[in-house]
């Protein structure tokens, strides 16, 4: 008994001074995300915060205000490591003041009505005023909740709060995440797990994971999710399932979500036997009227539905000779009555097109500008292929005058590594964003035409193809997490910067010592454009291995064309690369006139997208002075140096991170390089088969043969 004593008095003493160490960095499972809260590690800010934030003073009777007290209590005790007091806002006293205009006398004394005019439905105000108080105000609670979150995210970062005045609101409207989620809980191109939905317990089982989701949204201003796979089930109309959605959209509504479904066009046949989905069938029509008025009996707040049609051989009203805007318009008339609307994807193609795939999207759609419905959103993709690592800006935005278009980014890395690769996608969406259409003259960004700002829509907003699952960690990568924060904060905001994204994402989610800041800023900022040059650079797209996307594969062929890698690359003896010129399949024409004569001249054509619109001679010489294959090879060679950079970086700030994460990221690095010379060697040998010249001697030895490297079969690959 004496010795058993003896040990648990030791244990507790070690178990004291580890936890008595302030110097100790624990051990984390990147569950918390950005919202972390731990303790201010500058000791002077502590100070600050600490004289400042001693009493909260906050209305809690709505469902939304208990959310943002709730996220205050969480936060701030453990951000200042000291006690705060919270009280309502019948009493008295209070350094921070979270309440609306109408409802305080203190924030109507002090905020002018003026100052809350243009921040709309979702906007806030952050102030610091000369009496020590801070307010926090908006002109509706969900607005109030987005500016608790950026007051938090301040903090967070350890800026100063003693002179704030932010006055912000998001330049869209509808800011979305798309789940390719499917009932059985596996996830089309999911990456970190399966579903978050547990359709078999729902609604039964709340999982409090659902509201750590919404709470990760509302933080980076997501308001919608849309919770199944495109390629729709129609089983997710049925009551049997609407009683499980309704249980989630309670969840999700005090955070400013709103829940959206994927319509399965051929629905009214396979659920009720109707024998037609003809858009303008008065049948039809009735069916999709009853079935809106039954899903908003369940779910009254619904966002409406997100529509794949005639594309990849989903149903749609082109099987009945009609148009993509009769199709939207017919669900569009079904949900407009109680406030809903219509996501319709622009992403079609069809192999009995054999033009050019990059073209069909807007052959399409363009002529139908004009013809949609107000409560319609047309969703389009950034590129006009499939979220490569490498697209140029799709030719719709800024074509689409007289309608509702929205942006379509793929989170979830496809194409780009899967969530084993260390890949920032910030600088891939601000490079589309921030391309200039020349739609109505220079300056006519890709940004400006999903804003409204362009043509004047008031239906506007940015889907993003979730990358979220069941892993404990959320997105599978650490560092994948960053790309839904990026995506939220561009959703909210289109014209920010990657490298201001990513500064906040680090401080919050590891910490603000600068010496770690600025290395890993450093690695994510390069990231996306190290992953193009080992996989697809110099314009080179879609040659990753067949259905999966993982991994090379520039010999895919056989079978439906534009499932093959060769009919991108089109490699000859001659050269490489899609002539989409005006001698070509005059892709070039679908863009507005600078636009297109700067992609249509060689000359003029910006290297990144060379092979892209250019069928380019191997010896073709390049502005570096190199030839085209010399090129191909150093870019191809430079994608895998540079991750052996980001490897060292990452190695050398072991001290700064906690273990568990630090070991994490640094096993999948090594797969990256690993999979980064996979990429670099197969596609050199692959391609010196048409060139037949020499491979630099710079460049390592491949430790395989060709044959080999086409010999290789990933087996049970995720997200497929």
């Amino acid at each position: 008994m004496k010795n058993n004593r003896s040990r648990f008095i030791t244990l507790v003493l070690i178990l004291a001074l580890a936890f008595s160490n302030p110097n100790k960095i624990y051990a984390e499972d990147g569950y918390d995300l950005w919202l972390r809260y731990k303790k201010i590690e500058n000791r002077d800010l502590l100070k600050s915060y600490q004289t400042v934030l001693k009493n909260v003073v906050i209305r809690s009777e709505t469902s939304t205000f208990n959310a943002a007290k709730k996220e205050l209590k969480t936060a701030l005790p453990n951000l200042l490591d000291s006690e705060i007091s919270f009280s309502d806002l019948n009493e008295n006293g209070g350094n921070l003041i979270v309440a609306l205009r109408s409802d305080s006398k203190f924030i109507s004394e002090n905020v002018n009505e003026s100052e809350l005019k243009n921040l709309g439905n979702e906007g806030y105000l952050i102030k610091s005023l000369k009496s020590n108080n801070i307010v926090i105000t908006g002109n509706t609670e969900v607005g109030i909740l987005y500016g608790v979150f950026r007051f938090l995210q301040q903090i967070q970062q350890e800026k100063d709060i003693s002179k704030l005045e932010i006055s912000d609101f998001p330049k869209t409207k509808i800011r979305i995440l798309n789940h390719w989620d499917n009932l059985d809980r596996t996830v089309e191109r999911g990456y970190a797990g399966f579903s978050l939905w547990d359709w078999f317990r729902l609604p039964d089982v709340v999982d409090p994971r659902y509201k750590d989701y919404a709470r990760a949204n509302a933080s980076i201003g997501i308001n919608g999710s849309v919770i199944t796979n495109v390629n729709a089930n129609a089983l997710i109309l049925t009551p049997l399932y609407l009683e499980k959605i309704a249980k989630l959209a309670d969840v999700f509504r005090p955070y400013g979500i709103k829940v959206y479904l994927t319509a399965r066009f051929s629905a009214p046949i396979e659920l009720d036997k109707l024998p037609t989905a003809d858009p303008l069938d008065p049948q039809v029509q009735l069916w999709w009227k009853n079935k809106a008025e039954e899903i908003y009996k369940y779910i009254p707040d619904f966002g409406g539905f997100l529509v794949k049609a005639n594309s990849e051989g989903q149903p749609g009203p082109q099987n009945y000779n009609r148009n993509h805007a009769e199709g939207a318009n017919l669900l569009a008339d079904a949900v407009a009555p109680f406030g809903g609307i219509v996501m319709w994807r622009a992403f079609v193609y069809d192999q009995n097109v054999p033009d050019d795939r990059a073209k069909q999207a807007y052959t399409e759609f363009k002529p139908l500008d004009g013809k949609f419905r107000d409560n319609v959103i047309v969703q389009v993709k950034n590129g006009a292929i499939d979220f490569q690592p490498r697209e140029p800006f799709h030719p719709l935005f800024g074509a689409m005058e007289k309608s509702n278009i929205m942006m379509e980014f793929q989170i979830t890395q496809e194409y780009l590594g899967f969530s084993t690769h260390l890949v920032f996608l910030a600088p891939l969406f601000e490079e589309c964003l921030k391309a200039d259409t020349y739609a109505k003259g220079e300056g006519s960004t890709v940004a400006s035409s999903i804003d409204g700002s362009m043509h004047g829509q008031k239906l506007t907003g940015m889907a993003g193809v979730a990358n979220i699952g069941t892993d404990r960690n959320w997105t599978g990568h650490p560092f994948a997490q960053a790309n839904w924060y990026a995506f939220g904060r561009l959703a909210w905001d289109p014209y920010l910067k990657s490298a201001e994204i990513a500064d906040e994402w680090i401080r919050m989610t590891f910490s603000n010592d600068e010496k770690f800041v600025q290395p890993v800023l450093g690695m994510m900022l390069i990231s996306r454009e190290n992953c193009v040059n080992y996989m697809t650079p110099l314009g080179l797209h879609h040659i990753m291995g067949r259905s999966h996307h993982h991994g090379p594969g520039p010999w895919v062929t056989g079978g439906r064309p534009d499932w093959t890698a060769v009919y991108y690359h089109r490699a000859d003896s001659i050269g490489v690369g899609f002539n989409r010129t005006q001698t070509g399949s005059n892709a070039t024409g679908q863009y507005f006139k600078p636009v297109a004569d700067k992609f249509n001249n060689i000359e003029t054509c910006p290297e990144e997208f060379l092979l892209w619109f250019h069928h380019v001679p191997w010896n073709y010489k390049m502005k570096s002075g190199n030839i085209l294959w010399d090129e191909i090879c150093y870019h191809y060679n430079g994608g895998v140096t540079a991750v052996r950079e980001m490897q060292k970086s990452w190695n050398s700030l072991e001290k700064s991170v906690d273990s568990e994460r630090f070991n994490y990221v640094q096993s999948l690095l090594k797969i990256q390089e690993k999979e980064a010379v996979w990429w670099r060697n197969s596609c050199i040998l692959y391609f010196q088969t048409f060139s037949k010249l020499p491979i630099p001697e710079y460049i390592e030895k491949s430790d395989k043969t060709l044959e080999e490297y086409m010999k290789i079969r990933e087996l049970y690959m995720p997200g497929i």
